[in-house]
């Protein structure tokens, strides 16, 4: 037996002998047979792209970036900018900067936003013209408007 398979079978065998001893009673007892997992040349069981922490596969795809378009900030519990003018089919993206969580809410029930906590955000895409009013549902102070054209 090569030196590198008396390794993994050793590796196999130390990672079966903890796992055994996490069994407890017969509940929710598994007959399953264990799984090791394993990169090429790696430690079994030490990494793969499930794993948390785990460097990302080579030609993986990032995250879709954040969507691209006019900007309102809510930042010491206002809204900014106060107006914003927009052409219809414009989406407007609004962002909690704050670290108390705020929501939108159009006057008119055109829209509304779920609760954001800090760095929260909402998006809305705005298809007719004409202008919309809107607060903060949870304090109702902060006030502001879009204008579609």
């Amino acid at each position: 037996m090569s030196m590198s398979r008396r390794r993994c079978t050793a590796l196999v065998a130390a990672a079966a002998i903890p796992l055994a001893a996490c069994g407890g009673g017969s509940s929710g007892r598994s007959d399953a047979p264990l799984s090791i997992v394993s990169d090429a040349g790696g430690a079994p069981g030490l990494s793969g792209p499930g794993m948390p922490g785990a460097m990302a596969p080579h030609g993986s795809t990032p995250t879709a970036p954040a969507p691209v378009g006019p900007a309102v900030d809510i930042e010491n519990f206002a809204f900014n900018p106060a107006t914003l003018t927009v052409p219809a089919g414009t989406t407007v993206t609004w962002t909690n900067k704050d670290e108390e969580p705020h929501n939108v809410v159009s006057e008119d029930g055109t829209f509304r936003s779920p609760g954001m906590d800090a760095k929260g955000t909402f998006s809305h895409q705005f298809t007719r013209p004409g202008t919309y009013q809107y607060v903060c549902g949870i304090h109702p102070f902060m006030k502001a408007t879009v204008v579609v054209q």
